[in-house]
């Protein structure tokens, strides 16, 4: 009975907060600039354009904001693909936006080339699931997949179309490394910046030549694609790497991609690095090298952040709940992040794992002090929080 309540306690957590579990979780990164910057930073990386036509009155645009785009799976995917914008249609340059680009309601949702066509459009708010797809649909459309496909089975083999072939299976999660690796084996002239931009396009994993390749040449790549797309580019491939490690279960693809991460992630590199082992650890069930992991990461990457704390002590209170040290280690996170904390969440967050290691008067304590906090949240908070102290006393 007690692990079915805390489960669902989770469960009301994450539907009120919209938070996801994950140690390196972010959502869409928006775009600041102006319109006409996105379209000359979507032509030079050969993006397109996602906007978030929206309304400030607007309750499922609000709801959009709250739920769907900070998940970590709708970044990943978003950051990845495209410039991302969010323009208010009543005010700003949104005024002049919807000129060209007419909204009957909200939100609605573009997505335009950098020559300013529509490649796809859509009306009303999306679940996650729903705007990965939208997203998906508007690059199959506009990379023309099949007939690459065609083209390159007929022999076509120019920098140009290679260097297209393979953005279009990399958009739509296809492997192009086969492709990639075929023209990068002919020694091509790597001072050209097609083939600069063809090789940055190229490195998905960072277990390849391809990516020791980008590296070497980042300077030059990052003078035409800029230095955070570079960053970035480097970031996935290490992290795809780490994914590999879990798939099969592998040490060596683990120890290759955090030493990749130390030499081109920079600041980004030890956060890296433990969030790595934290995910290996876990998927191997060693306890306590996860436990030994999670201590030093809470302590040196994220021990001003309630945010990440908090996330990390639930992340552990799920992953090794039968474990007495693990428990502890998280009690200790989980306390850190209600004492920084302005949100009720983190704080019931200790209090669910207070009631887990059986200290029923202190997770009844921290549960009042949430409720004080949801307060000034919402009516559905308050209810919420009244619901959970009922449960546990």
């Amino acid at each position: 009975m007690k692990r079915n309540f805390i489960l669902s306690f989770f469960a009301l957590l994450f539907f009120l907060s919209g938070s996801s579990t994950l140690l390196s979780a972010q959502g869409i990164e928006f775009y600041q600039g102006s319109w006409e910057d996105a379209l000359l930073k979507a032509a030079q990386e050969d993006k397109i354009i996602f906007v978030d036509a929206y309304a400030e009155w607007c309750g499922p645009c609000k709801r959009m904001a709250r739920d769907v785009f900070p998940q970590e799976e709708v970044g990943a995917f978003f950051n990845r693909h495209f410039i991302n914008m969010k323009i208010d249609m009543e005010k700003g340059m949104g005024l002049e936006f919807r000129k060209k680009y007419p909204v009957s309601a909200f939100p609605t949702l573009f997505f335009i080339g950098p020559d300013g066509e529509v490649v796809q459009k859509a009306k009303g708010a999306q679940q996650v699931d729903g705007l990965i797809k939208l997203g998906q649909t508007a690059l199959s459309q506009a990379d023309n997949l099949e007939e690459y496909q065609a083209q390159y089975e007929e022999g076509k083999r120019d920098p140009a179309f290679l260097y297209r072939y393979v953005k279009a299976l990399n958009n739509v999660g296809e492997s192009s490394l086969r492709v990639a690796n075929e023209y990068f084996d002919t020694e091509p002239d790597l001072s050209a910046e097609l083939n600069l931009k063809f090789l940055f396009e190229a490195v998905t994993e960072a277990d390849s030549k391809l990516f020791n390749m980008m590296a070497e040449r980042r300077e030059a790549i990052s003078a035409i694609v800029g230095k955070q797309a570079v960053a970035d580019q480097l970031r996935r491939a290490c992290e795809a790497t780490v994914q590999k490690a879990l798939k099969y279960d592998s040490e060596m693809l683990l120890e290759e991609a955090i030493s990749k991460g130390n030499d081109y992630l920079g600041d980004e590199a030890e956060a890296f690095e433990l969030e790595a082992q934290l995910a290996f650890y876990q998927s191997r069930g060693e306890t306590d090298d996860y436990r030994k992991a999670a201590k030093k990461y809470a302590k040196k990457c994220i021990d001003k952040d309630p945010e990440a704390l908090a996330t990390l002590a639930k992340d552990m209170s799920e992953a090794f709940k039968n474990d007495d040290k693990v428990m502890s280690e998280a009690q200790d996170i989980a306390e850190s992040a209600a004492s920084q904390t302005t949100k009720y969440q983190h704080v019931l967050i200790y209090s669910n794992i207070l009631l887990q290691n059986g200290d029923r008067t202190a997770a009844l304590e921290a549960a009042n002090r949430a409720l004080e906090m949801a307060a000034a949240d919402s009516p559905l908070a308050v209810r919420a929080v009244e619901h959970y102290i009922k449960q546990i006393q």
